[in-house]
């Protein structure tokens, strides 16, 4: 079977071409690595009983190349109910990204009946109700649009603001069950993409970060990104995507966009 990843020393991985992004054939798309290192994060956390990952940062610095990846966590600072930690991805030598995150105590604590926001809101249609698509640069080469499955809640793939729904069809990383934080991470990163408002063969627009924060446990296959594209004409751009999975709404995402002619 193949998946995102093949084990190999503690700490090392190599990248299968699933993970191949729609940018440049070498590369990989930003969502596998960043769920790579939450589940770095999150064993990480389970070490001190904290077990709800609350947030996950990730500063792309540099493209991230198919083939063998390093991940290296530290614990900056473990209270009572929060851990804060950082990351390092490294490739060929050189970090290629880092990451920091917020890994919370769970606790059960009943919410008093008509609190506000409660219920939480559920996505515009369920994955079941929603419309099967590939993703457009699927199936020329290997890579994201064959790691993941997709299906239209509302809008249109690629022009403008659109409901997604996505669902792993391959491991994350082999002879492993992945996490819901996992399949969130493998999803968040692709709001920018599916929400772009410009045409893809004329511009770029790459975002140089990912910040994900989580209100609750992800639960089940299917992770929804409800995102829209905003552009300022300055060559700078944001991406925002409410986050749902088949119980309601989960958390947001942002990406910090650099946009530019080809």
């Amino acid at each position: 079977m193949h998946a995102a990843y093949r084990p190999a020393e503690p700490g090392h991985f190599i990248a299968d071409e699933l993970t191949r992004g729609p940018w440049h054939p070498e590369h990989q798309h930003a969502g596998p690595p960043s769920a790579l290192v939450c589940r770095a994060f999150e064993l990480a956390g389970a070490a001190h009983g904290l077990t709800h990952l609350g947030r996950l940062t990730g500063n792309l610095l540099r493209p991230v190349p198919i083939g063998p990846v390093q991940v290296a966590v530290a614990e900056d600072y473990v209270g009572r109910s929060v851990g804060h930690f950082s990351a390092r991805l490294v490739a060929g030598g050189k970090d290629v990204a880092r990451f920091t995150a917020l890994m919370q105590r769970e606790a059960d604590v009943p919410l008093p009946e008509a609190t506000p926001g409660h219920p939480l809101p559920m996505a515009p249609r369920s994955a079941a109700d929603s419309t099967p698509i590939k993703m457009p640069f699927a199936g020329a080469l290997r890579g994201y649009g064959d790691l993941v499955e997709n299906r239209v809640a509302e809008g249109r793939f690629f022009q403008g603001p659109c409901s997604i729904w996505f669902r792993l069809q391959h491991a994350l990383v082999a002879g492993e069950v992945p996490s819901g934080y996992q399949r969130a991470l493998v999803a968040a990163d692709s709001g920018n993409g599916i929400s772009a408002c410009l045409d893809f063969s004329r511009y770029s627009f790459v975002n140089g970060d990912l910040t994900v924060n989580l209100l609750r446990r992800p639960v089940g296959e299917w992770i929804c990104l409800q995102a829209r594209t905003a552009l300022a004409g300055n060559g700078c751009g944001l991406a925002e995507s409410a986050l749902y999975d088949e119980a309601g709404l989960i958390g947001r995402a942002t990406q910090s966009l650099t946009v530019r002619p080809r």
